[in-house]
């Protein structure tokens, strides 16, 4: 093969040409992500049930879905939640590379086999399914300027304009909405129903049978009198649209002709469609969306694709509602891929220095500095090929293999080089001769690095996701660098290189020169070295051994992880209140820890826009909710009415000694009623675990109040203005 290149060098130009355009091409398909998805494929199904225990709702609607999910093919296990606001979500977990599309036609299936069997106000509330995320790419929220708009309008506008928006942007898998819109409440006053000697049922029969749409007909139409000449629809006014229209239907008639009036017995109001939610942020009202994203979607295309449309929305916004975007993953994503972009360009160059400092020859080092980028990019059109994305592990197969990629390059350009100067061959017939010296040579090293990477990318599990990435690298850039060994590097000293005088050797003056001789004298020291260490083997071994066990067991005590730890720039921070606490007396609670955030001078200096995120979770009874995974049951109290969740976001790594100086104000946090504190530190960086070891240093809540704690994982360099924002989830009332 190599022979045919030699004297076809535009065809070898050409082929490694058609190995760059696919890569080009393929560049803009790659899905980009910090690390690959190494969870396996979910489904999720919800649903709710209003009014029902966590018991009966177990019993009725959890329980009857889990039995009917235990037989789907390639299921590997199942989560379910049953709370006390009438929630249910069971997540089920298929074999890793089971088809997502096929996983979720089987669970519609199996549902629809099952729904006959729940209670009929399920069926009415509708069963969602869809996959599952828990990647969290983006969080908006909608503020009043003036606040004219409470949280019910401005979730009302944010539903109506945006949610659906949202929705339909490629790369979105879910979008939650932490806020509520405009819905007609009817508030019964049960003793004046008891009064009348009515009921909540005739109440629910009375609406139902009075407010509906009726199909009314036509006039005119066909069948109809030849002399007909016009021909009209019948509009009537069925559905009821504001709280006097409902407040005037009749419960019952009396024989005197006085009839009870729904508002005779009942107060009537538009309001929010439910209360579990409310968001906060920089303590005023505000409505939250959450942006999941989707299990194989790009984060970066998404997350700007996001945020273009919200601009795009912007415009036809009211002069005072403004959106703005708490929380975002991708600038953590962008900063790690320029990050090891950056290590790629350092890499190559460093490569092109070493090369140009032993070869000693611009033309002999362009040679290998060729072969890189084709190879680089030929790997990318084989991670599109594999179903692979760019991510920290694919890059950082890259970076290794570029050593790698040289090194076949170096050796063709040495073998040519050397008999070049030894025989003043020209370069032609030099690159003929070295070519049947090595092709056996270049063809064993690569088949032998790839032998060691392609059994990882058969391994089973998340962990097999993450060696699949790295080998498939590596394998790629291997084989490339090997091919073009044979066809692109002999074509290219076939005609570049200029013909040497035989028994020409390196320089002997100026920089080279210099190196040339340290490197002899090295050469030689090396040899009497070997030398002296083959008349002392028994002890050399020794030493050996001795590097072997304490490489083991510096590998036993080295601390194991599944992924490596990063920081991610925001704080997040829990605030558990007792489980018969109130709404208001969380919120008031909450207050407190937003005013002591705002005012802790690293997060006052903070530069960010975006700042503090809050997410509230709250539960009306003090009931347990059930919890079971592939058919075992196991009850747990359910989380307190309520809890908050503080994450700062993003923000850049602040000095340790500042983040101690924040821990220590934690009592603050401790004086606010019903609330304890925790700060714990996560160290992300290298700089950061050198200077603060163990990496994680965890100060834990006192034990007289075990019921809540605040935890703030490290956060970053603080900025002038903080940004807060906070979701709250409040009891469910009745009505």
């Amino acid at each position: 093969m190599p022979a045919f290149f030699i004297d076809r060098p535009v065809f070898a130009w050409v082929v490694a040409l058609l190995i760059c355009l696919g890569g080009l091409l393929a560049i803009p398909f790659l899905a980009v992500a910090q690390y690959p998805i190494v969870a396996p494929p979910s489904i999720s199904v919800s649903t709710s049930y209003p009014g029902a225990s966590p018991e009966n709702l177990y019993n009725s609607v959890t329980r009857l879905i889990e039995e009917e999910l235990n037989g789907a093919n390639g299921i590997l296990n199942f989560a379910s939640t049953s709370d006390s606001l009438g929630q249910v979500e069971i997540t089920a977990n298929f074999v890793p590379g089971t088809d997502s599309e096929s996983a979720s036609i089987e669970v519609q299936n199996r549902i629809k086999r099952v729904e006959a069997r729940l209670p009929r106000a399920v069926i009415q509330q509708g069963i969602l399914i869809e996959e599952a995320s828990s990647a969290v790419l983006q969080i908006i929220t909608l503020r009043s300027t003036d606040g004219s708009l409470d949280e019910v309008g401005l979730g009302d506008f944010l539903v109506r304009n945006i949610l659906g928006e949202i929705r339909r942007i490629p790369g979105v898998g879910r979008a939650t909405l932490y806020s509520t819109e405009r819905a007609l409440r009817i508030w019964i006053d049960p003793s004046r129903l008891v009064g009348y000697n009515l009921t909540a049922d005739d109440v629910t029969k009375a609406i139902s049978s009075q407010n509906a749409q009726v199909a009314s007909g036509s006039i005119g139409v066909e069948p109809s009198n030849p002399r007909q000449q016009i021909s009209a629809m019948v509009l009537v006014k069925g559905q009821f649209a504001s709280p006097d229209e409902f407040g005037a239907i009749v419960l019952r008639s009396n024989i005197d002709g006085s009839a009870v009036r729904l508002r005779d017995v009942a107060r009537i109001e538009v309001g929010g469609l439910s209360y579990q939610f409310t968001t906060r942020r920089n303590g005023e009202p505000a409505a939250g969306l959450t942006v999941l994203l989707a299990p194989s979607a790009n984060a970066l295309a998404t997350a700007t694709a996001v945020k273009a449309r919200m601009e795009a929305l912007s415009k036809f916004f009211p002069a005072n509602i403004k959106y703005d975007i708490s929380y975002d993953i991708t600038p953590v994503v962008i900063a790690s891929i320029k990050k090891v972009l950056v290590t790629l360009v350092e890499a190559v160059v460093l490569v092109f220095l070493v090369m140009l400092l032993f070869l000693q020859n611009v033309r002999y080092t362009l040679i290998p500095t060729i072969v890189v980028p084709v190879a680089l990019l030929g790997t990318c059109a084989a991670l599109l090929l594999c179903g692979l994305s760019i991510n920290m592990l694919a890059l950082f197969g890259m970076v290794l293999a570029i050593g790698i990629l040289v090194d076949d390059a170096i050796v063709v350009v040495e073998n040519v080089e050397r008999i070049m100067s030894e025989e003043g061959l020209s370069p032609k017939e030099a690159t003929r001769k070295a070519m049947k010296q090595i092709t056996g040579a270049i063809v064993g090293i690569t088949l032998v690095l790839m032998s060691v990477f392609v059994p990882m990318a058969f391994f089973p599990g998340s962990v097999g996701i993450i060696y699949r990435q790295f080998s498939v690298s590596i394998i790629a850039a291997v084989g490339l660098s090997s091919f073009l060994a044979l066809s692109l590097t002999p074509a290219l000293c076939a005609t570049i290189l200029k013909p040497v005088a035989a028994g020409r050797g390196h320089s002997a003056r100026g920089v080279f020169g210099w190196f040339n001789r340290r490197m002899e004298q090295t050469k030689n020291r090396y040899a009497q070295w070997v030398q002296w260490s083959i008349l002392r083997s028994g002890r050399l071994m020794m030493i050996y051994a001795a590097m072997l066990i304490a490489v083991g067991l510096a590998f036993w005590r080295l601390p194991a992880g599944f992924l490596p730890i990063d920081d991610q720039g925001f704080i997040t921070t829990d605030v558990l209140t007792p489980p018969d606490a109130s709404f208001p007396r969380t919120l008031e609670a909450v207050k407190r820890v937003e005013d002591y955030l705002a005012n802790t001078p690293p997060l006052t200096r903070s530069r960010s826009s975006r700042g503090l995120v809050f997410s509230v979770r709250g539960r009306t009874r003090r009931r347990p909710s059930l919890r079971s995974r592939t058919g075992h049951n196991a009850a747990r109290p359910s989380r307190p009415n309520g809890s908050w969740r503080i994450s700062i976001a993003p923000l850049r790594p602040c000095a340790m000694g500042r983040f101690r100086r924040c821990s220590r104000r934690r009592s603050t946090i401790w004086a606010i009623p019903a609330a304890s504190a925790s700060v714990c530190r996560t160290a992300g960086s290298a700089a950061m675990r050198r200077s603060c070891a163990p990496a994680i240093n965890c100060w834990p809540p006192p034990p007289r109040v075990p019921s809540s704690r605040t935890c703030m994982s490290k956060a970053s360099r603080p900025r002038r203005k903080s940004n807060l924002s906070s979701t709250a989830r409040r009891p469910q009332r009745s009505g």
